[in-house]
């Protein structure tokens, strides 16, 4: 530029803009054919949730904290938005079993931050992601969770976690018997109170387990602060999420609790629940083998419990085997008492979900702070989230 203009840039500049004061107008037209087109950073945003299709291997969906939904279908190569006209948080994504082209967002995330946004409730889409309609429960503003029976894609019940920061009724359980049509309040605690998080029996769907979670956000405080409250804790169903009943067996934590993972399996004809508890006193990982009867906190570490994260996943062919959302993704085995990292850095430095493909558990999705990435091979090597 200094061999060109002779006296440099800022020359340039002062002389471009002269030129541009005197040159007479452009016309519209000139511009006729012309669009924007991204040319980066390519760079991915925080990731709440993960979902993957068992019926087509290489699809997979993530919902961001403040970018809607995107899609790969070549196993995390390229993705595409296909959210934009939605509320750009997203707390929950669950793809149907029996109909993998019905898709649900819950928008809203749950976190223990006070910088979150508020979501519009359900959004339903039936051809894949290429639209999506309002399905509503716009009152929940967050959602923690959904999950779709596998037998009817019109089934499906929603964890809302109501107002963050204030009292409201809009809260609790849902469930659609019509695909989202109408909706059902099956659980209500308070109106301090909300759902944040599902888990059911893979084996026997209608064993259903929901936690909930007493907590008030501050905007005038910093994120992180000590939230757990009396009424949060754990619920079971054993009709499908039609009528729930607290969870209080010999070996739960008492006292005040905060945002509970929860992991379901089945094992030797019951149901095997893991579930990781923030708590001041008697926080971990803890393991029921009788559908919550009875507990045993299988690992002490208070790390593992988390309202920050507050997130598991069950390895589908491995029932002692149970994947903790945290600053690492870690696995736990032997029945959770043994946990290492699985995967770290690069690629995420806090673990928000992982899907596990139940039909081949070697493909999975991991969500984190810096996006999404797809493994086709048990962990061995991941996509990059430099496409998102």
């Amino acid at each position: 530029m200094r061999n060109r203009c002779g006296k440099g840039v800022l020359f340039c500049l002062m002389a471009a803009r002269g030129l541009a004061a005197v040159a007479p107008g452009v016309p519209d037209t000139m511009l006729n054919g012309l669009s924007f087109r991204l040319v980066g950073p390519h760079r991915a945003g925080w990731s709440t949730v993960v979902a993957g299709v068992s019926q087509a291997p290489d699809t997979f969906y993530l919902g961001a904290a403040g970018g809607g939904v995107w899609k790969t279908t070549d196993a995390g190569r390229t993705w595409a938005s296909v959210f934009d006209r939605g509320p750009a948080s997203i707390g929950a994504l669950a793809v149907a079993v029996s109909a993998p082209n019905t898709i649900y967002v819950g928008t809203g995330q749950v976190t223990s931050r006070y910088d979150i946004a508020a979501g519009e409730g359900v959004f339903k889409s039936v051809d894949g992601g290429a639209t999506f309609a309002a399905s509503g429960l716009a009152a929940t503003r967050h959602i923690g969770a959904i999950l779709v029976d596998p037998r009817s894609a019109d089934v499906v019940l929603v964890a809302g976690f109501g107002h963050a920061f204030g009292p409201n009724q809009e809260r609790g359980v849902f469930r659609s018997e019509d695909g989202g049509t109408t909706w059902q309040q099956t659980l209500f605690v308070s109106e301090n109170t909300g759902a944040v998080d599902l888990a059911a029996d893979p084996v026997w769907p209608d064993v259903v387990f929901a936690s909930v979670w007493q907590a008030r956000s501050k905007p005038w405080l910093s994120y992180f602060a000590t939230t757990e409250g009396d009424e949060s804790g754990l619920y079971r169903s054993t009709d499908g999420g039609r009528t729930w009943k607290r969870v209080a067996g010999a070996g739960w934590p008492a006292g005040k609790l905060g945002r509970i993972g929860l992991a379901a399996t089945h094992l030797l004809g019951s149901t095997r629940v893991y579930a990781a508890v923030p708590a001041k006193d008697g926080g971990g990982l803890y393991r029921s083998d009788d559908a919550g009867a009875t507990w045993t906190r299988v690992n002490d570490d208070s790390g593992l419990g988390s309202n920050y994260f507050g997130r598991l996943t069950v390895a589908p062919a491995d029932p002692d085997t149970v994947f903790v959302m945290g600053r690492s993704l870690r696995r736990c085995t032997a029945g959770g008492s043994t946990c290492e990292i699985f995967k770290g850095s690069p690629g995420g430095d806090d673990y928000h979900h992982l899907f596990i493909d139940p039909t081949n558990p070697a493909r999975m999705i991991a969500g984190s702070d810096q996006g999404a990435a797809v493994t086709v091979n048990g962990g061995k090597t991941w996509s990059s989230w430099y496409n998102q």
